[in-house]
This record gives structure tokens, C-alpha cells and sequence, in this order.
């Protein structure tokens, strides 16, 4: 019988620590894919959140730094223009980078660093407790809006694509779902599409990564996959937002 699939060598053989049906898991596998495919591992730096997704650090062979909470752009800037020949990224969720980091990313953008950002979007703080995040979309219930997200009083959420597609300096910008295998697949590219143009000198790409947290929406696995595409995809549509047709390798 042929191989057609094995875990990534630098994703180590240790239990997970995400709630079940969360795809912080796929996120994580993609991007180490992306890296071995593309010969880099030994060449990256990953600058983790405070977050779900801090948690990646128990189960990737990689050199890692945690930052401050919304800091991991600022962090990943120093490290970038300190060690140019590496490859950086950041891997945050939305409480991290669109509501505690907002300024950080938008000005690191702004300044076209040339670092990678994979952005995690769920919907909703999950470490901390299930609140309102940025994201949290119109009528979804949190524990802080217990009667759903009225945007009267708590504004509507936000497109960090669409925000971020506006600025000048930005070479690659995208956003894709973790819900069906079609849509990993097209994660899995944009990834690797987005650290290839780091390798290759271009300035800042960033991925959007639509994802579940079935124990804050208080759904079960599968009814959070659905509910990424009857409910997220049509507020947050997939595809690209800039593309500077930058050279890969």
C-alpha cells in the first residue's frame, strides 16, 4: 500500500491540548507542512500570542518566542530587521491581533515588515472564556453579549482583510476557511504562497484562517463546521484582497 500522507516530521507525537473539533490543530498542521515542504524549518522563528494559540509550542519543533498580549507584531518586527535571512511569522487569534493588537498590526503592515501573519478568526475569545471578540458576529451570543452582539452598543465586527487590503505597503493579503477538505487545500497553498514570498524578499502577507471553537459557540464539531460556512463566510467572504503578484520562488 503507497503513502500518500504522514505527520509532518516537526509536529511531535504528543497528545493536543485544543478543545475537540477546534482547528487551531489543521492551522498548526498546515503551516508545518508549508514549512518542511518549502526546506525552512531550521530557518524559522515563530512569534506565539497569549491565546489558544500559544498552546502550538507544546507540539512544534520550532524556534519559538511567546509575546505580550497583541505584541507579537511588534516582536516579530525586531526579530525580522535583526535576522533578515529567517523566516518569521506570527500565529494569532482574533482577541490577540484585532482587538489587543489592532494598532500593532495595522502599523507593521503599514511599514510593509517583511514577516508573515497567520490570523486564527473564530469568532470569539476562546482561552479567556468565551467574550465578545472583534470578530464576534451580529446576534451571536458570548458570555458578554448574552443576547447576542448588538451592534448598537458594541459596533459591528470587523474585517481585519479588508481593513488591512486598504493600506499601500502589503504585498499578499487572504483570507480562507478550515471547514471542508477543499477549503484546508486552499489554506494549505495561501500559506505556503505567503512564506514564499518572505523567502523570496517580498514585504508583508497576511492569512486569514476562518476556524472553530465549538466549546464557546456551545456547538458539537460538526455543527461548527457548518456554522463556518452558513454564518462566517457570508460576513467574512474567502478569497484574495491584495496580491501584488510579487515573485515567488
Amino acid at each position: 500500500m503507497k503513502k500518500i500522507q504522514e505527520r509532518p516530521a516537526h509536529l511531535l507525537p504528543v497528545p493536543t491540548s485544543f478543545c475537540p473539533g477546534c482547528t487551531h490543530g489543521t492551522a498548526t498542521r498546515i503551516m508545518m507542512e508549508a514549512l518542511e515542504e518549502l526546506n525552512t524549518v531550521g530557518d524559522t522563528i515563530l512569534v506565539l500570542p497569549v491565546g489558544c494559540g500559544a498552546l502550538i509550542r507544546e507540539f512544534t519543533d520550532l524556534d519559538q518566542v511567546l509575546a505580550a498580549h497583541g505584541r507579537a507584531p511588534a516582536l516579530a518586527t525586531g526579530i525580522k530587521r535583526c535576522l533578515p535571512d529567517k523566516t518569521v511569522l506570527t500565529y494569532q487569534g482574533d482577541g490577540d491581533l484585532a482587538a489587543i493588537g489592532t494598532s500593532e498590526i495595522i502599523h507593521a503592515a503599514n511599514r510593509g515588515e517583511h514577516f508573515t501573519t497567520i490570523f486564527v478568526n473564530n469568532a470569539i475569545y476562546g482561552m479567556t472564556g468565551g467574550q465578545m471578540a472583534p470578530t464576534t458576529l451580529k446576534g451571536q451570543i458570548s458570555t458578554t453579549t448574552r443576547t447576542g452582539r448588538d451592534p448598537k452598543e458594541t459596533g459591528y465586527p470587523i474585517r481585519m482583510c479588508e481593513m488591512l487590503a486598504t493600506l499601500e505597503a502589503p504585498v499578499y493579503i487572504v483570507r480562507c476557511a478550515l471547514n471542508t477538505p477543499g477549503n484546508i487545500r486552499k489554506a494549505k497553498k495561501a500559506v505556503k504562497k505567503a512564506l514564499e514570498i518572505q523567502r523570496g524578499g517580498g514585504g508583508f502577507a497576511f492569512v486569514e484562517l476562518l476556524s472553530t471553537c465549538p466549546t464557546n459557540w456551545k456547538l458539537n464539531p460538526v455543527d461548527s463546521l457548518k456554522f463556518i460556512e452558513t454564518h462566517m463566510i457570508p460576513y467574512f467572504p474567502l478569497g484574495v484582497f491584495k496580491d501584488k503578484g510579487v515573485d515567488v520562488l
